[in-house]
């Protein structure tokens, strides 16, 4: 009984994760063309996560999934309340790997 109560409850979690993601994703501007987002094999919201993990009190402001020096990256713009400027993450759309942190002041 203790299995199925678990399982339901995993269940109704995972069923609410779609709105979650799609709430994130509707909270900042985005620039990710269709061609390039078929090659990637990290998702958006993967990207999104590593990208919070790493300015973890920011909020993200902007997305571009672009080619940049023969890589696919997602490039995110990520806003720490109480601190000038931005900082800019990088993340390899094709490992999830992190390229170096920029802060472009204002």
């Amino acid at each position: 009984m203790r299995t199925i109560v678990i399982t339901l409850c995993v269940s109704a979690l995972l069923a609410g994760a779609p709105a979650a993601v799609a709430a994130q994703t509707a909270a900042y501007t985005r620039d990710v063309p269709d061609s390039l987002l078929k090659m990637a094999k990290v998702t958006e919201a993967k990207a999104a996560a590593i990208a919070r993990r790493r300015v973890p009190n920011g909020t993200i402001r902007s997305l571009e999934l672009e080619r940049e020096r023969g890589k696919l990256i997602y490039s995110f713009e990520i806003k720490v309340a109480g601190k000038a400027g931005i900082t800019e993450v990088n993340v390899d759309a094709m490992t999830g790997r992190v390229g170096p942190l920029e802060h472009e002041k204002d």
